[in-house]
């Protein structure tokens, strides 16, 4: 009997790598264009399981729904897992992830945003088109010396972490789960947040979305970091509070941003919408300003990270066809820290 998976939110490179990877596998992909909704899940009916994103809402009423398809796996193709109401799936469909799919792409793609910024790349690339060859408002500074405030040391951080150090920048982090050993190893100082605030010329933001951390850096964070400092955020967008960024970015009161990811990306983010003017205030404002780079949520996107998204995806997915031990499983203990499935210093 074959093995029937469900993929929502699809685009057409999502399309080509799992249908490459999966000659190694033999599944049945089916593939909806239509993110997963209260409004789409009965296109799930007929399916083992589904493959998501980070835009598909698999709230409450949607996971009762798919249970009641008969959907046995959840797969999302993606690190995070916030879009997911893990106690209504507990003990009802499994639910696995990608942890690392390509830690370098995100990391190499801070550092790009971090040089772009900081030297004005995008400003003289536009200006030069234009026959304008002016200096004048590209100023930067030297990056070598200054101190960056990493805040979540998982493995993109790491790999962030090791370009720095390359550019002879001074490292600060914090987590909650700090690894000592990588820190010493690594001549890294873990701190407290605001220390690390107060003292970071660049802070970048490297920890997954939980209900505790939103807006994590509101406008009392910001009051801490330096004047002349630069965030970067890959991670995820509710970490921080827009309307505080904005008005900091606005009053001068930090140097810069660097965004990867936007809090109310889901309306906007991965769709064409060149032709429709953008109705969500924030998202215009932060568009506007000659202090922010933005980019719509594509750091993973290299050939690299789509091929091992799909490799681990269809892994995991034969893992729990064979009955084996799910080896990326999330669960709602995972999600408490009281999981013990998983034979890690942490679950999640």
């Amino acid at each position: 009997m074959s093995f029937k998976i469900a993929f929502f939110d699809t685009k057409p490179y999502d399309k080509i790598s799992f249908m490459t990877v999966n000659q190694n596998y033999g599944y049945e992909l089916v593939f909806f264009e239509a993110r997963l909704t209260r409004q789409t899940a009965s296109l799930a009916k007929g399916f083992s399981a589904v493959c998501v994103f980070v835009n598909d809402i698999l709230s409450s009423e949607v996971i009762e729904e798919l249970h009641s398809y008969g959907v046995k796996l959840i797969v999302l193709r993606c690190a995070g897992y916030n879009n997911v109401d893990f106690k209504t799936a507990y003990n009802k469909i499994n639910v696995v992830r990608v942890p690392a799919y390509s830690p370098c792409a995100v990391a190499e793609h801070a550092m790009a945003m971090l040089l772009c910024l900081n030297r004005k790349l995008h400003r003289a690339y536009n200006r030069t088109r234009e026959g304008n060859f002016s200096l004048n408002g590209l100023l930067g500074y030297d990056l070598k010396g200054k101190t960056a405030g990493i805040i979540g040391t998982g493995k993109i951080a790491k790999c962030f972490i090791s370009i720095l150090m390359g550019f002879g920048i001074n490292i600060l982090a914090y987590d909650l789960f700090p690894d000592i050993t990588y820190a010493e190893e690594n001549n890294i100082v873990y701190t407290s947040l605001e220390d690390l605030l107060r003292k970071s010329d660049i802070v970048s933001l490297h920890c997954p979305l939980s209900k505790d951390n939103i807006h994590m850096i509101d406008a009392k964070a910001i009051a801490l970091m330096k004047k002349n400092s630069v965030i970067i955020n890959t991670g995820r967008g509710k970490l921080i509070d827009t309307k505080a960024l904005i008005d900091a970015l606005v009053n001068g009161r930090i140097l810069g941003a660097c965004l990867d990811v936007y809090e109310e990306e889901s309306n906007y983010f991965f769709e064409d919408k060149s032709d429709e003017p953008i109705t969500d205030g924030l998202l215009a404002r932060l568009i506007g300003l000659p202090n922010v780079l933005l980019t719509s949520h594509q750091a993973f996107f290299t050939k690299d990270a789509l091929d091992n998204i799909a490799e681990t995806s269809l892994a995991n997915i034969k893992e729990f066809i064979t009955g084996r031990p799910l080896t990326n499983e999330i669960c709602y203990k995972c999600t408490k820290g009281v999981c013990n499935k998983q034979r890690r210093e942490r679950c999640f």
